[in-house]
This record gives C-alpha cells, structure tokens and sequence, in this order.
C-alpha cells in the first residue's frame, strides 16, 4: 500500500520499488487481495475517495501485470504457511507472505538475489518471527 497511498515510509518504498535494470520486485498472489481490502478499508474510513481507489486498483493491476513477479499459492507454499501459522499463531495471510519469501530463498532460479529483505509495516511480534526464520526485515514507518 505504501507505494500507492502517501504515508510514512511512503517515499522509501518508491525508491526501493522504481523499476531497476536487474532488479526483480516479487510479490505473493494474495497481495492482490491485502490490497483490495486496505483500499476497501481506507474508503470505509473515509480517507480515500472511491475515484482515487479506482486509480490505485488501476495502477496496482497494471504494476502487477507489467512489473511484478507474482508467486502464486500452491499445496506446497500452503503447506509451508500452514506450518508457521502453527508454530508462531501467524495470521493466514502474514503466514502465506513469509512462506511465500522462504520459497524464494530456497528456489535455485532466484540464487542470484543477493538480499532478500522482508519489507513490512506490522507489529514487533511479525518481525521477531520473520527474524527467527532467518529473514532480514526493515520496517518502512522508520524512513520518513
């Protein structure tokens, strides 16, 4: 949401997103869906119009189709997902992102990627799991 919607860490996500030569940005499927809801939310709330939601669905769809590398949600990666939920109380979705970033350390095609950083904007207790499972984390709301 952060590279759609001004917030803190807004900036920082942009820069860390812009299309790079080389550079792979790689998303879960069911981001399509977190983001959906969050547009969904913030018109409930009233802190986007529902013409500035349409935009952002625009733009989203056509990053998604143009930009991002999407992986997709399979028996293996729910399986993964369903593992950590058990082990650390994950919410489905936190569950299924974090599998979705160990499959892509552990699948050969992307062994080239030297840093796999698990940008988030949730709470200390998401980050402490990602960080037991090896994963290098940064928290947007900390770059204004």
């Amino acid at each position: 949401m952060k590279r759609y919607v001004p917030e803190t860490g807004s900036a920082w996500i942009r820069a860390l997103s812009a299309p790079n030569p080389g550079d792979s940005l790689i998303i879960a499927r069911i981001t399509w869906v977190e983001v959906r809801s969050a547009l969904a939310r913030r018109q409930r709330e009233g802190s986007l119009t529902p013409t500035d939601a349409t935009l952002i669905i625009q733009r989203f769809r056509s990053d998604l189709n143009n930009q991002y590398q999407v992986i997709e949600l399979d028996a293996t990666l729910a399986e993964t997902a369903g593992q950590l939920v058990g082990q650390y109380s994950l919410r489905a979705y936190d569950a299924v992102q974090m599998a979705s970033v160990l499959f892509l350390q552990l699948d050969a095609r992307y062994y080239t990627i030297h840093l796999f950083d698990f940008s988030h904007w949730l709470d200390d207790r998401l980050s402490a799991v990602a960080i037991s499972l090896g994963l290098l984390t940064d928290n947007p709301n900390h770059h204004p």
